[in-house]
């Protein structure tokens, strides 16, 4: 009697559920085993590409790979894991067409488990944050944040008051890691150079304002490359608060911790991430951080048929002076390289292979500040300005996946540099009823335009 091939359910579509599901869908022989891919989101976003996307450099569907073209020979199931029973080897997952039907969720089965959700924001209980708070981890938000910041140009062109002017001319981003420094950077270039097709704005009117609890940006570039990025950011007239907290963002108002209070319209949320909340509804081990605990060999520790990698795992970081309480960073750079050996041990643990370990030893880190500036720290060089903005997008056009998308971005890079930058604000892609919900309740029709 034949073996039934082996189900191996993958949960989530970013870097390493989607990298990992390619190379299996590469390496399984035929009848050895099926893929399934379970992501509220038919695509993958390639978030470093994230900020350049906010300020108009590439379009936001050359920042999303779809799933389901580069993932061909997978099932790809567009829903949301509410909870795995380990156990019983099975997830239970609610689909658009569950939610529409009333029935609740789906029972996956599976053989092996994948467990790669990302991680999410981590929010602080700041008085009107979550009223006001604007995030920057997805395309959409990136999108929508870039149609605020020029609609909020659009507000202080034409107001006759000033304290709604100065509101809207004022940006705070909260957190001074890659996301929050990389997004006003790009966006505060963006808008700058905008200003000039107002006829009653100057760039100098624009107060960007970013606030960092600790006392460096850019920790992951090192302390002199990072140094240099906040005397770039000061000499940009942005102001930066070192060892400052936000207190409260309530009525629109930021209140910093070293007592400044800024009237904003835009306040962006940019303070770290957390693990994913579907793994605290799990059967499976979790350390303090609530990340998955695994093994160099990327296997829930104390668990068989179960993996995880990415944000979501705390794997040993095999290269650190003290293996047993270091784990390796929730980035990027490991996570595209743990999907590769994680690939590799499922298909030795289906084939009763032995297993290897992930080590790979940081390399370094690239940043971009802008347009033509950047700072980079990688095999101990250091490189700032336009060097480091280069080797910034040479590196991640290297690492975006398929050769479409990577042909693409390069199309959209040399097409911005011929001609000039798109300060468009679509905002009404948002809402996009609007006008027609309109002329349906009042009877009224928008002038066509």
């Amino acid at each position: 009697m034949a073996k039934e091939p082996a189900r191996i359910l993958v949960v989530g579509g970013g870097y390493v559920g989607m990298y990992t599901a390619l190379r299996l869908q590469r390496k399984l022989k035929r009848g050895e085993a099926t893929v399934i891919v379970v992501d509220p989101e038919p695509y993958m976003t390639y978030q470093p590409f994230l900020p350049e996307a906010a300020a108009g450099s590439i379009s936001p569907r050359h920042v999303v790979v779809p799933l389901r073209r580069t993932l061909d020979k997978c099932q790809v199931v567009i829903g949301e894991v509410k909870s795995v029973d380990h156990a019983k080897r099975t997830a239970a997952v609610t689909t658009l067409a569950s939610r529409e039907e009333g029935t609740g969720a789906v029972q996956i089965r599976y053989d092996e488990l994948i467990l790669a959700p990302g991680s999410v924001s981590r929010t602080l209980p700041v008085p009107g944050l979550a009223d006001y708070g604007i995030g920057f981890k997805t395309v959409e938000e990136a999108i929508g944040l870039r149609n605020h910041v020029l609609e909020q140009m659009d507000i202080a062109s034409s107001t006759r008051d000033p304290a709604v002017r100065d509101a809207a001319l004022t940006f705070v981003f909260v957190g001074g890691g890659y996301a929050g420094v990389e997004a006003l950077a790009e966006l505060e270039d963006m808008a700058r150079y905008a200003a000039r097709y107002y006829h009653n704005l100057e760039p100098d009117d624009l107060k960007f304002v970013l606030v960092e609890a600790t006392g460096r940006i850019l920790p992951e570039v090192g302390e002199e490359m990072g140094a240099y990025a906040l005397r770039e950011l000061r000499g940009r007239n942005i102001d930066v608060r070192l060892d400052t907290r936000l207190d409260s963002c309530a009525d629109r108002i930021a209140v910093l911790s070293d007592g400044s209070r800024f009237p904003t319209r835009t306040l962006v949320w940019t303070a770290g991430v957390k693990a994913h909340p579907i793994l605290a509804a799990t059967d499976l081990p979790l350390n303090g951080r609530g990340r998955l605990k695994c093994t160099p060999a990327l296997a829930v520790d104390g668990v068989e048929h179960a993996w995880g990698a990415g944000d979501a795992a705390a794997v040993p970081d095999l290269t650190a002076d003290d293996p047993a309480t270091t784990v390796c960073a929730p980035n990027a750079q490991h996570a595209v390289r743990q999907a590769k050996v994680l690939a590799h041990n499922v298909l030795a643990s289906l084939r009763g292979e032995p297993l290897k370990d992930y080590r790979h030893e940081y390399v370094g880190s690239v940043a971009s500040l802008g347009l033509h500036k950047g700072v980079a720290h990688v095999y101990g060089r250091k490189l700032k300005g336009y060097p480091a903005w280069f080797m910034h997008r040479a590196y991640h056009l290297s690492r975006i996946p398929t050769f479409n998308r990577k042909a693409r971005v390069l199309a959209e890079w040399t097409l911005t540099g011929l001609f000039k930058r798109e300060i468009v604000s679509l905002g009404s892609l948002e809402n996009p009823r609007a006008e027609f919900e309109l002329a349906a309740d009042t009877g009224r029709h928008p002038e066509a335009s």
